[in-house]
């Protein structure tokens, strides 16, 4: 059944905070993680598999996984939500982001697109990989990777609070954009620094073989939930 449509909540502003406010964000989503750790695994996993399934098909389905994977990883961000109001994260919340509006999931796409993008571009240039080959990247040393995924974060930094602004707020595309551009602009030493730490986690899920990504995923989707309510001064998610 479709979402109820909501009228457009006010965080549309985003406001100044300190750069040492990304650590704190990444203390909420710990402990949003620890209130539901196995159903924010379950998800994190299913968003992996689903990824690499994708991505190991021929031709122009491994292209897919670059639209459906953001989409599917939306769960994560309804999981911190639920976990943010005391709500035990649910499966279903795996086909929630399809009930949002076109609109809206064009937004969650495009600013995955805008990750993707730099990082194919990274990919190309630093090591003449591509990344939706799977056993290409797989033969990148780790500081290669780390290189090419440093730049994808740069880039998507500017984009970070989008699919938070088009599922929660009903923003549309041009105002979730906008406005995520505005708070990057505002907050650029905090996102950095978050981006900095993110990077971290992604250390850790390389050097344990990708199994770190169970923890990883959660944490940097929970951590981006975190940050929008701060940046933006939201006390609970509109609309969920």
């Amino acid at each position: 059944m479709p979402e109820p449509e909501l009228p457009l909540a006010p965080h549309l502003h985003p406001r100044v905070v300190p750069w040492r406010h990304a650590f704190a964000w990444y203390e909420e989503a710990m402990r949003l993680f620890k209130f539901a750790p196995f159903a924010f695994v379950g998800l994190a996993f299913v968003t992996v598999a689903a990824d690499l399934l994708l991505k190991s098909a021929p031709g122009v389905l491994a292209f897919m996984g670059e639209i459906f994977t953001p989409l599917i990883a939306c769960a994560l961000l309804y999981a911190s939500a639920a976990a943010d109001r005391r709500i035990a994260p649910s499966p279903r919340l795996l086909l929630r982001v399809f009930h949002a509006g076109g609109s809206a999931i064009a937004a969650v796409v495009g600013a995955s697109l805008v990750a993707f993008a730099a990082q194919e571009i990274a990919a190309w240039w630093i090591a003449d990989a591509d990344p939706f080959v799977v056993e290409s990247m797989s033969k990148l040393s780790v500081p290669t990777i780390l290189g090419i995924y440093t730049i994808g974060m740069l880039a998507a930094l500017p984009v970070t609070f989008v699919p938070m602004l088009v599922l929660f707020e009903r923003a549309s595309l041009r105002e979730a954009f906008v406005a995520s551009g505005v708070a990057f602009a505002q907050n650029t030493m905090p996102l950095v620094t978050y981006g900095a730490a993110s990077l971290v986690l992604l250390v850790f899920a390389l050097l344990t073989a990708g199994i770190g990504l169970a923890l990883a995923l959660p944490l940097w989707v929970a951590s981006s939930y975190a940050a929008w309510k701060d940046v933006f001064g939201v006390r609970d998610a509109p609309g969920f």
